[in-house]
């Protein structure tokens, strides 16, 4: 059984009002009554009528109010409005509608009339149900669709991301006695560019970006990568090749942080004072990123262990930082740097953790 419309009769004369309600309640309605504007606002959140007859003289007397009121609010807006004239003079009808009232009835209200006018509305308000519920449903559907698409760029952001250390731990292999230097050092990267202020998608990139940064030693003969002591003059001469040979294997790519990578491969090794290589680049004119890089790389070989050193302990690595700042790094990327040395720490005994 279907539940009786609702209609809330809003009158402050009692004769009038029961008059209605003995017109509404043999064509099967349920019918509420109230008498002022507060009454007819608690009563429209109470009981949800569909439709809503209102007084005109109940109505002016609060300035129209209460119809803005039902109007404004989101449990009642939808309610249809029918405004109840004795006089039907044009001013009223224009500040009614302005106030958002959806029809007019003129006493003396004849029954047949009543009933047509309350199935019009109830047919309205039946399409614009199904018309909101379709909408709902839409939303619904798009909004499961889009987390469901989130949900899957991340996967293959994740993905690709492991892609990329792997890939770039290959480049290492033969130089580092473990690969998660290129993991610790793009973590150090992107925590330093995020301190920086710099924005989310450069964060992102940095993190992406930087793992590729010694991807050329991949072009390094082994007699050189892998040599004991110290390296020669014309061994050194070879091994900077590293980062035009990085550069080289990167350029010409379309996604923003592989360009980006090819920026820090070139340029990583470049020193704030202009000492560094492959082009003696100085000050600003160095890519920021790889200055950014440059310091997550020195401080990830000075903490790691190798064949021919120990790790050298946080306080003593972060010294030799500091010393070089003006110098080997840009002194803005070195107070980031240090001013993260809790998250920097951690980030270090993690991975020492996962080892």
């Amino acid at each position: 059984m279907e539940p009786k419309v609702k209609i809330l009769v809003v009158d402050n004369r009692d004769d009038k009002s029961h008059l209605l309600e003995n017109m509404l309640l043999p064509l099967g309605y349920q019918v509420i009554l109230a008498h002022d504007g507060e009454e007819t606002l608690k009563k429209a959140r109470d009981y949800s009528p569909n439709i809503i007859l209102l007084d005109i003289l109940t109505s002016k007397a609060g300035n129209f109010e209460v119809t803005r009121k039902l109007k404004e609010n989101e449990v009642t807006k939808t309610m249809s409005l029918v405004m109840i004239s004795g006089s039907g003079e044009v001013e009223d009808r224009i500040k009614a509608l302005d106030a958002g009232v959806d029809d007019f009835l003129i006493e003396p209200i004849e029954k047949t009339e009543l009933q047509a006018r309350l199935k019009c509305l109830l047919k309205v308000n039946a399409y614009y149900s199904q018309t909101r519920n379709f909408q709902e449903k839409i939303e619904t559907e798009v909004t499961k669709r889009t987390e469901a698409m989130k949900e899957g760029i991340e996967k293959t952001k994740i993905a690709s991301l492991d892609t990329v250390y792997r890939l770039s731990k290959a480049a290492e292999y033969k130089d580092e006695d473990t690969g998660a230097h290129v993991e610790r050092m793009s973590h150090y990267s992107s925590a330093i560019a995020r301190k920086m202020g710099l924005d989310a998608a450069f964060v992102e990139q940095i993190l992406w970006a930087s793992p590729m940064h010694d991807i050329g030693k991949i072009g390094i003969p082994d007699r050189v990568l892998q040599k004991p002591g110290k390296l020669d003059d014309a061994e050194w001469v070879i091994m900077r090749q590293h980062t035009a040979i990085g550069a080289q294997i990167l350029k010409g790519a379309s996604a923003d942080f592989i360009k980006l990578a090819e920026t820090i491969a070139m340029n990583h090794h470049e020193k704030w004072d202009g000492s560094g290589y492959p082009h003696g680049v100085k000050g600003p004119d160095i890519p920021l990123a790889a200055r950014i890089v440059a310091i997550a790389d020195v401080f990830d070989a000075l903490t790691s262990e190798r064949p021919y050193k120990k790790p050298f302990p946080l306080e003593k690595a972060m010294t030799i930082i500091k010393e070089s700042r003006g110098t080997h790094f840009d002194p803005e990327v070195v107070d980031a740097f240090c001013s993260i040395e809790d998250e920097i720490s951690a980030e270090l005994n993690w991975f020492a953790f996962l080892l």
